[in-house]
């Protein structure tokens, strides 16, 4: 019979899936991804189920069920879930009755196992089969998972060997060749840069000198040649020029050609420099965007120099002079030759050659037009040209010289930088084409590394999977109760680690089912970790030892009377409302709640999850005490709210020798402490009954014994000496309250 059905759902594809399943049953389907939709079709479909998410219900969507309930109590319920929540499901059906549950995956015999109960009610009653597991269904192993990018991969190897193979079949060596002498000048062009850079470094050093301003200003060349000497042996320069602000040489180092690292000769007086473009720059303090330095080519009577030149201030800032670094133009070319294994020539504006790591100098001359040509189109391309020197053919690729410019941009710098030519040459010699290995061949070779890889991928596959699935099947048997399966964790990867961890997973629900036989769920995260600790060490015994500890025992007065005008639901809400407000109190203290019977609620303290001293166990549970009376009096103020009477609250503290261990069966085991201290405890909340109406905490002169000096941090009243039932000695009691506030700055 179909159904109208309004699904109050945000997005998702387990909520397509559902709008499909409920479509295919034929049912008249509505969806509502929003709450404000979902009250608006509630009142125009009026639908007889309303399917909404269990986990969604905190979220304004409550407001839905409960407009529902109130306005239409024939509308059935049908909760969907991710997972089994036992807790959730047990309050919607405290709250919402009795309604459906439908758990993902979502499948069509569920659905309709849902549906058909939800026609006959009476179906709830039957007994029903022992629930199996369900899995997903595997759509994609993770098998395939795994061998599939191996195949991919090995696809395009295959495919990159056939294009590197064609590449090399039908391109010319003379294109590869090409790109090699174009590889070659971008590294040449790269080392002259470099080069200035060391030059220019070098300058700098020199520069900030301390006494070099001075010994310029003086003509000390003497003095000059101890600060200079040295650096232009540690950078290797051949030249050092130390200008005053004439342009005059005060002193001038050059590298004598083909003498030992050290051997430089001195000179001064030389006016020469003040000629040059670049000097004149530098003397006439010449600043472009906050740069002073420069660089030039100078055809000097030494040579064809390449300088970097830079101005020599005074500690004031003043111009003393002008310093120049520079190397000769062969020295360049070999050392570029040396770093780039290209051959290196450099020309003038008119084609001729100035230096060259080539034998035959002479036969290098380019053409003007072609310098013109090159420095024309120097931001577009290069030109090649070839050359035949003794019996070797070259080809050359002729681009601009540039000196950089340290005042100017980049854009004027190759445009009014330019230094003449450089060209780089390499041999023409030829590789022979690979011809002789065939495709079939490497087409061949590219099968069988196919085949490997694939083989390679399954039996990796196999190696991963097969201990995944252990983990699953044991995994099934741990949603059936099983929790004595272990997973064969072998090997060194990260499945073995999975595998460590959910054995230890289950070890770890083993040992907190024995904890929760021990001690229920009344102790702390904490408590329970040092517990477990403690029964590993052997410091925590299951049998029976003698200790000292300190009861607290509470108890709801005239709860009995309570209960006569209550349902039982509502005490039960009462006192799950009350225990939730006091146990972490307890816990938050260090005690363990060791029993709730009824409204009677016992604790003990200095037992676990260490044994502690009677000072540190009574002070604890006096604490304990005095914050459960003032969390019961917020706790009245809430109930009185609500048109619901107080609680009246006794609690009663003793300390003394109890007995402590595993109390049971084998197969049912429960930690309690016994003893007559247990029961001194008990008689001693009988007289909280005098406080009428009043909650209030008492303490045995036991408890008051062991608090020693920490007695002053609490407030005490005597009310005498009192005789209990079954004993013989007569105990004196107090009434525990806190301590003034004055009382408590003054201990602190």
């Amino acid at each position: 019979m179909p159904f109208q059905v309004l699904i109050a759902q945000p997005h998702s594809s387990s909520t397509q899936f559902l709008l499909n399943l409920f479509r295919e049953q034929g049912h008249q389907v509505r969806h509502a991804p929003t709450l404000a939709e979902a009250l608006s079709l509630l009142e125009e479909a009026q639908p007889e189920l309303v399917v909404v998410d269990l986990h969604s219900t905190g979220q304004g969507w409550s407001d839905l069920l409960e407009r529902m309930q109130s306005h239409f109590p024939q509308t059935k319920i049908l909760f969907t879930s991710a997972y089994p929540d036992p807790q959730q499901e047990l309050q919607a059906k405290e709250r919402y009755g009795t309604p459906l549950f439908l758990h993902s995956p979502f499948t069509r015999t569920e659905l309709e196992q849902a549906l058909a109960r939800l026609e006959h009610p009476e179906s709830k009653n039957t007994p029903v089969s022992p629930v199996q597991v369900r899995l997903p269904r595997v759509r994609f192993p993770v098998r395939m998972k795994i061998t599939l990018p191996y195949v991919l991969l090995a696809l395009v190897l295959a495919a990159a060997v056939a294009f590197v193979v064609s590449q090399v079949v039908l391109d010319t060596i003379e294109e590869r060749f090409t790109n090699q002498l174009i590889e070659a000048g971008k590294l040449t062009n790269d080392w002259m840069v470099k080069e200035e850079d060391r030059l220019l470094e070098t300058q700098r050093l020199l520069a900030h000198t301390q006494g070099v301003p001075q010994a310029v200003v003086a003509a000390d060349a003497e003095r000059l040649r101890t600060f200079a000497l040295p650096l232009a042996i540690n950078y290797q320069v051949e030249t050092i020029e130390l200008l005053d602000t004439r342009g005059a040489s005060v002193l001038s180092l050059r590298h004598r050609q083909g003498g030992a690292l050290e051997d430089y000769s001195a000179s001064r007086g030389e006016t020469i420099f003040s000629r040059w473009d670049f000097v004149q720059k530098v003397l006439a303090r010449q600043v472009d965007n906050g740069r002073d330095k420069y660089a030039g080519l100078a055809q000097t009577p030494w040579g064809d120099i390449f300088y970097v030149a830079g101005p020599l201030v005074a500690d004031d800032g003043a111009l003393v002079g002008a310093i120049l670094v520079g190397k000769s133009l062969p020295t360049l070319v070999q050392q570029a030759r040396q770093s780039t294994l290209a051959h290196t020539t450099l020309y003038d504006f008119n084609g001729q050659p100035l230096a060259s790591t080539l034998l035959e100098q002479a036969s290098l001359p380019l053409n003007p037009e072609l310098v013109s040509v090159v420095l024309t189109r120097q931001d577009k391309d290069s030109l090649t040209r070839p050359l035949a020197i003794a019996s070797i053919n070259y080809s050359e690729l002729v681009g601009p010289w540039e000196a950089r410019e340290f005042n100017v941009t980049a854009d004027a710098a190759r445009n009014n930088n330019d230094l003449g030519v450089i060209g780089v040459a390499m041999a023409e010699t030829f590789l022979a084409r690979p011809s002789q290995i065939t495709r079939l061949q490497i087409f061949l070779l590219t099968t069988v590394a196919l085949l490997l890889i694939i083989v390679l991928g399954v039996y990796m596959a196999n190696r991963i999977t097969r201990p995944l699935l252990q983990v699953v099947e044991a995994s099934t048997k741990v949603a059936q109760g099983d929790l004595e399966v272990q997973v064969a964790a072998t090997g060194n990867d990260e499945v073995t680690v999975l595998a460590h961890s959910f054995n230890q997973m289950i070890s770890g629900l083993r040992e907190g089912s024995a904890y929760r036989d021990l001690l229920g769920r009344t102790v702390s995260p904490e408590v329970r970790e040092e517990l477990r600790r403690g029964f590993a060490s052997g410091e925590v015994r299951l049998q029976g030892h003698e200790t000292v500890a300190t009861i607290l025992i509470s108890d709801i007065r005239g709860f009995t009377r309570l209960s006569e005008t209550a349902e039982p639901t509502t005490i039960l809400t009462w006192l799950n409302e009350f225990f939730g407000e006091m146990v972490p109190l307890i816990t938050a203290q260090g005690g363990v709640v060791n029993q709730i019977e009824g409204d009677t609620m016992m604790a003990f303290f200095g037992v676990l999850p260490r044994p502690q001293r009677p000072q540190e166990s009574a002070y604890q549970a006096c604490q304990a005490a005095l914050k459960m009376l003032e969390t019961t009096a917020q706790l009245n103020v809430r109930r009185t709210d609500r048109g619901e009477p107080p609680f009246t609250v006794g609690i009663s503290i003793n300390t003394g020798p109890v007995t402590a261990g595993g109390l049971g069966s084998n197969d049912r085991l429960h930690y309690t402490i016994i003893g007559d201290t247990v029961n001194t405890t008990t008689r001693l909340e009988s007289l909280t009954r005098q406080f009428g109406e009043e909650s209030s905490a008492l303490i045995s002169q036991h408890t008051l014994f062991a608090l020693r000096e920490r007695r002053h941090e609490f407030q005490l009243e005597s009310l005498g000496v009192h005789a209990f039932r079954g004993k013989a000695e007569q105990l004196l009691v107090y009434q525990l309250q806190p301590a003034p506030a004055g009382i408590k700055e003054r201990s602190g």
